[in-house]
C-alpha cells in the first residue's frame, strides 16, 4: 500500500498491499504444466464441496475440478491437490455462507455507535450497520496475511481517495477509504480469497468497494476484530 499523498501530510507507514505484485495487478496465476494423481489429505472434504463423487480417491475429473477452483482463486501450486490449503478457503467459504444475513448474531461489532463498517476477521467477513440494523453485507474481505495484519480495534475513516495509487508498488487502490494508517478498504482485481492475504488492507470486489464509499464517510466508525486464520 502506498502512503497518503494528502497535501501537507507527513507518509504514513505503509501496511496494505497485495502480494505478490502480479497478482496486485490483475496477473492471473500460472497454469501448472500437469494434474497431480495423488490424493489429498482432505480429499473427501473437498470432493464433496465440489459436488464430485466422494470416495476419497484421486480421479482425473477430481483433479479437474480441484484444479479449476484453484486457478479460479488463486491457490499455488493448482495442480488439483486437495491439500490444507485448498480445503482451508473451502471450509472458510462454508462458513461464511452459514452467517447469512445475521453476521453480528454475536453482537460483537458495537451497535451504540450508528453506522458503522464492521470487519471480522476470524470470518473474513465486513458489512455496515446502523446500530442494530444491517444495512450493507456482509460480503467476504480479505485482510492482513501473517506478519501484515490487519490491526484490530474501534477506527475511524480519516482520509478517502477514489482514486488512489501507491507511491511504493505503483497499484491502483480504488475506492479507498483509510481508517489506520496505512490501512484502508480498497478494490482488487483477484478472488477474496487468493491467500496468504494483503499487506494490511481490507480488500474488497469492486463493487462492494464502491458499494461501501457510497455508503460511508469521513468520521464513520470502523470495527475489526477477530483473528484472520493462519495469522
Amino acid at each position: 500500500m502506498g502512503d497518503i499523498g494528502r497535501r501537507g501530510a507527513v507518509a504514513l507507514t505503509i501496511t496494505g498491499l497485495l502480494t505478490p505484485l502480479t497478482l496486485a495487478l490483475g496477473t492471473a496465476p500460472a497454469q501448472a504444466a500437469s494434474c497431480t494423481t495423488s490424493t489429498g489429505p482432505y480429499q473427501k472434504q473437498v470432493e464433496k464441496f465440489l459436488g464430485r463423487p466422494v470416495d476419497g480417491k484421486q480421479s482425473a475429473a477430481d483433479c479437474k475440478a480441484i484444479k479449476a477452483f484453484q486457478t479460479k482463486h488463486g491457490i499455488t501450486p493448482n495442480i488439483g491437490y486437495a491439500g490444507s490449503v485448498t480445503w482451508g478457503v473451502m471450509d472458510l467459504m462454508n462458513k461464511q455462507k452459514a452467517v447469512g444475513k445475521n453476521p453480528n448474531k454475536a453482537g460483537k461489532c458495537p451497535t451504540n455507535k450508528g453506522r458503522i463498517a464492521c470487519v471480522n476477521l476470524t470470518l473474513q467477513l465486513s458489512w455496515i450497520q446502523d446500530g442494530k440494523k444491517l444495512v450493507y453485507g456482509p460480503v467476504p474481505v480479505r485482510t492482513g496475511r501473517d506478519g501484515y495484519e490487519t490491526r484490530t480495534g474501534l477506527k475511524k475513516i480519516y482520509w478517502r481517495n477514489i482514486d488512489h495509487v501507491s507511491s511504493i508498488y505503483h497499484v491502483p487502490m480504488p475506492y479507498a477509504q483509510f481508517f489506520d494508517g496505512g490501512q484502508a478498504f480498497h478494490s482488487v482485481g483477484v478472488s477474496m480469497w487468493n491467500p496468504p492475504g494483503s499487506h494490511g488492507c481490507t480488500n474488497m470486489t469492486k463493487t462492494d468497494a464502491k458499494k461501501y464509499w457510497s455508503l460511508l464517510k469521513k468520521g464513520d466508525d470502523v470495527y475489526v476484530y477477530g483473528r484472520k486464520p493462519g495469522t
